[in-house]
């Protein structure tokens, strides 16, 4: 044991000053300066991790070999643009790839000392895969969710500020101030679309952007105040639908607690159980005890 644990130590500042004289000759910038250089291109801005600077060098290197064909790739790019995610497919993809084969490199240290590990570490691998391979997707989604709820107040304002203005562009920027950082977002897009260009159209590509079946349904009506339509009645009748959705999906929420809490509950008698066994078992060993 003492000699496979000296053969790893070996191992390991062996690859470790490879990888420096390697870096050396290839005139790789330092770590510090790559994240920082990474940092500053994202969309999001947040202090990147020290290793997921690295993962994301590498994936921008292997991103030179993956080639996608027009639709899929015009696609996954339409999903990170709407995840607000700043990078191409490719590098996506290879990102999604080179995270978990980093991982299982850690399988070789697994196989020296405790082999059993190691299948943990495989299992490991594959979720990575799937969770950095649907990483976009869950954050599209939970985008979607967000500006969801926040429609019906939306809507309830666009009612209220149509009794007094018809001014579409002033409703939208005065309820950009109060929105959620999500929809604000999208609503700032919005805004400078319309400023550039006809107003029905860039609606329309606000609708397309975020494809919700309900924005569908404002969007027609703010292209319908746009036409000269009244709208009043519209918005007040959608505003109510809105309401009892969210009254809806408040419920749906309310139903999952319950069995949440059953199974806590559950957990905590076991646990009172337990207790009381190893007491009862305890007082039982010593009465034995005693008596022999």
């Amino acid at each position: 044991m003492g000699v496979t644990f000296l053969l790893f130590l070996f191992g390991c500042a062996l690859a470790a000053g490879l990888f420096f004289i390697a870096a050396d000759i290839l005139k790789l910038p330092r770590l510090s300066t790559e994240k920082a250089l990474l940092s500053a291109g994202k969309a999001e801005h947040k202090r990147m991790k020290s290793l997921d600077a690295l993962f994301l060098g590498w994936a921008i290197k292997l991103s030179k070999f993956i080639h996608m064909d027009e639709y899929k790739r015009a696609h996954m790019a339409r999903i990170l643009n709407a995840a607000g995610m700043d990078i191409t497919p490719e590098v996506y993809t290879a990102y999604a790839i080179v995270k978990p084969c980093a991982l299982l490199l850690l399988t070789i240290p697994c196989l020296l000392i405790f082999p059993l590990l190691a299948l943990v570490v495989v299992v490991l691998v594959i979720l990575t895969y799937f969770k950095e391979s649907r990483k976009a997707d869950e954050k599209v989604a939970e985008r979607r969710d967000k500006i969801d709820s926040e429609l019906p107040r939306f809507v309830a304002t666009i009612e209220q500020e149509l009794a007094s203005s018809r001014d579409v562009l002033t409703i939208l920027e005065n309820y950009k101030n109060h929105a959620g950082p999500e929809f604000a977002a999208e609503l700032d897009v919005l805004t400078a679309d319309m400023r550039s260009s006809s107003y029905e159209a860039a609606l329309v590509r606000f609708e397309g952007r975020i494809a919700l079946p309900m924005l569908s349904d404002i969007t027609r009506g703010l292209i319908g105040v746009l036409r000269g339509d009244d709208g009043r009645l519209y918005f007040q009748m959608l505003s109510h639908d809105l309401k009892q959705q969210e009254l809806q999906r408040l419920k749906a929420k309310a139903a999952k607690i319950p069995p949440k809490i059953r199974v806590f509950s559950f957990i905590m008698l076991a646990c009172f159980m337990l207790t009381y066994i190893v007491v009862l078992a305890m007082v039982i060993l010593n009465s034995m005890a005693m008596l022999f």
